[in-house]
């Protein structure tokens, strides 16, 4: 797979994304093993920009393995910065599946009631709204109202 290529501009905005950014792979003794690839493809896949700490005091093989990581797992390289490799690429998009026969959740909905004195602050309640239930005007929880079918049309 080939590596993706950014323009500076973008590689300054991943740059200053990852500054906060924890090592997440760690590359031991062994070098890049088919288990270190590995992990970093899953971190790739799941945070889309992710740092890599490398053990190695040699700065060329450092260097190869960032560009071994980027033609194989088809991201792009930040930055190598010390024993620091940072890595991008795009996170796929997740698929929302959609349940028709899901009823509508619970809801936080907040009552405000005004004192009789016109001078003060209202209360503000935060109260929980059912699925199966309405909120009246006076910020009373009501089960919903069922609704009646009429039974002329029930029969037809």
């Amino acid at each position: 797979m080939p590596q993706i290529t950014l323009t500076p501009a973008q590689r300054k905005l991943h740059r200053a994304d990852a500054h906060h950014l924890d090592p997440v792979v760690l590359v031991g003794g062994d070098g890049l093993s088919p288990a270190v690839k590995k992990e970093v493809d899953a971190a790739l896949t799941a945070h889309g920009l992710i740092k890599v700490r490398v053990f190695s005091d040699d700065r060329a093989a450092r260097e190869s393995m960032l560009q071994t990581l980027t033609e194989e797992l088809n991201a792009a390289p930040i930055q190598h910065i010390g024993k620091l490799l940072v890595l991008w690429r795009e996170m796929p998009e997740k698929v929302k599946v959609v349940d028709e026969d899901r009823k509508p959740g619970p809801r936080d909905v907040k009552v405000l009631k005004f004192s009789k004195r016109g001078g003060q602050r209202p209360e503000v309640k935060v109260v929980r709204v059912l699925g199966n239930q309405r909120l009246t005007t006076g910020g009373q929880v009501k089960r919903a109202k069922v609704v009646k079918k009429s039974i002329k049309k029930s029969a037809q």
